[in-house]
């Protein structure tokens, strides 16, 4: 099946163009200082496109001031009224995230279907486990995954009636195994391009693993064109952990990719604290490259040959090496601030 490549703002979905990076700002929308504050955050932390949260006219009248004062891709979150969805775009939105099925009849639907093909927005139907229409509960033949499938395929007829197809598509669960089958399914069935998340996935730990089986599942297969880390926490670790997704599967390099190897009977340093200072060190520096923490001076710079840079310790002194190659012999002491002299000065 051919598959359609639509575009928010500048950032190009789908059909070969990268894997985007989403977040949701926790602001309130008609706080327009908190929210172009959280918005820079997010741009910061590399994040590709933010979504709003448009609860009444104040939010969305709020957002041509938003968006005069950022640079980044917005889509509006609207929930059951139509209005909020003229008036987001009026107001400058560049997508809207909605199911046509809950914003009201016919006339309703065809008002926002009309004004967004006017103003080239996309809308992104995004299907919830949770909050399926009520004939699909009442169904007890189907599976949830089954029904969010077909819940997605009514939205997606109502635009395609309308000869609308700058659409995206999310179905979303908090079990994860509901979520991968459901995006699988779909996928075979449509041509639009597929937003990926774990609903409701948690806080940071819980959070962070729910998402990458899930999301890094899909992406595996080659399924998912943006994706969301839902996590119960500030939403730049969202992309923070989105990021670490995407470079753990080298779908896409953001960022230092850091790798340690498990502390062992062998190892004769303080590894789980060199490896943290490692990280702490280089945290800030945005390059797409690896950089290995090893604890074994004889099987480290073998096991890391595929690092850009990399550490290995032994007693009393340490290992600095570039691909696999040693470098430099250094005292312990002297092995972190000799280290980051040599991957400051090579990138510089």
């Amino acid at each position: 099946m051919e598959k359609i490549q639509i575009k928010i703002a500048d950032v190009l979905i789908g059909k070969g163009a990268p894997v985007s990076v989403q977040s949701m700002t926790n602001t309130p929308t008609d706080d327009v200082q908190k929210t172009i504050k959280q918005i820079n955050e997010l741009k910061e932390a590399g994040c590709d496109i933010v979504r709003l949260a448009v609860l009444n006219s104040n939010c969305a009248d709020k957002i041509k001031e938003i968006k005069n004062k950022t640079d980044i891709p917005l889509v509006a979150d609207i929930h059951f009224d139509y209005r909020l969805a003229l008036r987001a775009i009026d107001m400058g939105i560049d997508a809207l995230r909605l199911n046509p099925g809950n914003i009201g009849g016919e006339e309703h639907i065809k008002l926002v279907v009309d004004k967004a093909k006017k103003n080239n927005i996309p809308i992104r139907i995004g299907i919830n486990g949770g909050s399926l229409e009520k004939y699909l509960y009442e169904d007890n033949k189907m599976s949830l995954a089954d029904k969010m499938v077909k819940s997605a395929l009514d939205n997606i007829k109502i635009l395609e009636d309308k000869d609308f197809n700058l659409i995206k598509v999310s179905l979303k669960s908090s079990n994860v195994k509901t979520m991968i089958e459901a995006y699988r399914k779909i996928y075979e069935l449509i041509p639009y391009p597929l937003h990926l998340g774990v609903t409701e996935a948690g806080t940071m730990r819980g959070g962070i693993i729910k998402s990458a089986i899930g999301i890094g599942s899909l992406l595996t297969d080659g399924i998912g064109d943006t994706i969301r880390v839902s996590l119960t926490e500030n939403p730049v670790e969202e992309v923070k952990a989105g990021f670490d997704i995407l470079n753990a599967l080298q779908i896409r390099k953001h960022g230092i990719n850091f790798i340690s190897c498990p502390t062992c009977g062998r190892c004769k340093i303080n590894l789980i604290e060199l490896a943290h200072k490692v990280e702490e060190r280089f945290k800030n520096l945005n390059k797409p490259i690896t950089i290995a923490t090893m604890g074994c001076p004889v099987n480290g710079p073998n096991e890391a040959k595929d690092a850009d840079y990399g550490i290995a310790g032994a007693i009393g002194e340490g290992y600095i090496f570039k691909k696999g190659e040693l470098v430099k012999k250094v005292k312990e002491k002297e092995l972190l601030d000799e280290f980051e002299k040599i991957v400051l000065g090579d990138l510089e």
